[in-house]
């Protein structure tokens, strides 16, 4: 109770009765203490989760699969970019896509000294339901209990696993462009992992939240391998989204957004490919995102280019078709859509007839058509203006298809953040 309180209090009400006063005062010094215990364990009513870092599950393929030791019985030290900061955090963990339970005997999270080493200062436990140990039933995913964190803006955290017995089939991202560390045995208290095997995929971590003012919120991009980051560096954390949660960061009106990168390689929004279909994994990687406002859609290339160049305009239908139940979904939770041109593939492997027709119908239809609440053109900063199929010369990572690193950062450069105010 603040002075000020305290006097208005005293005036208003106990004047002339000393043990009222002092019966009002034990009362308001127990409620604040109660009430400090409930904040511990839940959101302030000028605060909520927000997600800071996320990547999109999907079953592992038998060639991303984690190479000698394995999982079971091992440690895995894995490292994620996250956007916005906060001081009290939860983890995610999926076994969405396994038919096995996966036992997480122990985690801890610690910030990342690069590599595979860690800063010990910073390692802290996580608990779930106040135990240390999870097993994830097969199709379900896990949040460890908040706990408290100095988390930086556009820091790097390791997140480290010694797991018990765990599924055959893994659920995780294969496309991580993060190197990840695997020691045998329990060696979840090392600082660096020496004489590591490495791999470049993630297992089982799903995502971060914190706890962030009323006022936070995040993007989610939805798309495929040019969301997830093909052609990036490795370890350089320099995908479109890295470089668009950098500019939001460096711009004071929009600090407190972060970006979550639901990208799969692969991926098609109308069936299977690589990765459920985005029209499958909607409601768990946009609708289900915590604190998600905005949404943004780069998906469908790889409808067109993998389907029969006569039945491309089909295709082109379909996929309007879905953008807009996407639209609709997103806006009866709140969120607004901003609709993303796909970028030129001249000279690629999917340069056909019927697929630059139905490319072009789709692009004219996210200018045109009026459905997103706003359009964000990757197409008209990343044509060649000699050769306007085909990419930027200087921003094609050489299949013609993904841009470079270099060009990454053109199309962060192109999103106006006036959308996210």
């Amino acid at each position: 109770m603040s002075e000020k309180t305290f006097i208005r209090n005293k005036s208003l009400f106990f004047s002339t009765a000393v043990s009222k006063l002092l019966a009002a005062f034990l009362f308001a010094f127990i409620f604040s203490l109660s009430n400090g215990i409930t904040k511990a364990s839940q959101p302030g009513p000028q605060e909520k989760w927000v997600g800071t870092w996320g990547t999109a599950e999907q079953l592992v393929e038998r060639y991303n699969m984690p190479p000698a030791p394995g999982l079971s019985y091992n440690t895995l030290r894995q490292i994620v970019h996250v956007s916005i900061g906060g001081k009290r955090l939860r983890v995610w963990f999926s076994n969405k896509y396994s038919t096995k339970p996966v036992t997480m005997n122990q985690v801890r999270i610690a910030v990342s000294d690069g590599n595979s080493s860690i800063n010990p200062a910073t390692d802290k436990e996580l608990l779930f339901d106040g135990k240390p140990e999870v097993t994830m039933a097969p199709g379900s995913e896990v949040k460890s209990d908040p706990f408290d964190f100095d988390l930086k803006p556009l820091s790097n955290v390791a997140v480290t696993i010694y797991y018990g017995e765990t599924s055959p089939d893994v659920t995780g991202h294969p496309g991580s462009r993060t190197t990840s560390y695997i020691l045998k045995g329990n060696e979840i208290s090392q600082t660096v992992f020496d004489s590591s095997a490495t791999t470049e995929h993630w297992y089982n971590i799903e995502g971060i939240d914190v706890l962030a003012p009323g006022s936070a919120s995040a993007i989610v991009a939805l798309g495929n391998s040019i969301t997830d980051g093909r052609g990036s560096g490795t370890n350089k954390q320099d995908r479109w989204t890295d470089d668009l949660a950098n500019r939001l960061q460096e711009n004071p009106g929009t600090k407190r957004v972060a970006v979550l990168n639901m990208g799969i390689g692969g991926n098609c929004v109308l069936k299977k490919c690589l990765g459920p279909a985005a029209v499958d994994r909607f409601n768990h990687d946009v609708l289900e995102q915590s604190g998600v406002r905005y949404l943004i859609i780069l998906e469908g290339i790889n409808d067109v280019g993998t389907s029969w160049s006569k039945d491309s305009s089909k295709v082109a239908e379909n996929l309007i078709t879905a953008y807009k139940n996407m639209i609709d979904s997103a806006h009866a939770k709140g969120i607004r859509v901003y609709g993303a041109t796909m970028t030129p593939f001249g000279g690629s492997f999917y340069d056909k007839p019927g697929h630059e027709f139905a490319w072009k119908t789709i692009n004219d239809w996210i200018r045109n058509g009026g459905s997103f609440d706003g359009v964000i053109d990757f197409d008209k900063a990343m044509q060649d203006p000699m050769n306007p199929l085909h990419l930027i010369p200087e921003y094609d990572s050489g299949d013609h298809l993904h841009p470079n690193e270099a060009g990454y950062r053109i199309m962060a450069n192109a999103i106006n953040l006036k959308l996210f105010k």
